[in-house]
């Protein structure tokens, strides 16, 4: 499992674990629990591609969310495999 810092938001990180270009294990460190592991939950077992285009730019404040955070941090999972 890789730990990707986010900026900007509630949650301090996100760990995460893709598999066979899925992702297996996606927890948020911090944030509103609710919230973040909603979005944990829906991205269980979808392509990062997938849910990078669902939450890239969602705005909550200072011009980002935990959302757009997780898709930063797909975009360098996948830059680094």
């Amino acid at each position: 499992m890789a730990v990707y810092k986010l900026s900007g938001t509630c949650a301090s990180a996100v760990d995460l674990e893709i598999e066979d270009g899925v992702i297996k294990k996606l927890q948020f460190v911090g944030g509103c629990a609710g919230n973040t592991q909603g979005v944990a939950r829906l991205a269980l077992g979808r392509r990062p591609e997938e849910v990078i285009g669902l939450t890239e730019g969602i705005q909550c404040r200072n011009g980002t969310s935990c959302p757009d955070q997780l898709a930063k941090a797909l975009k360098k999972a996948l830059e680094s495999a």
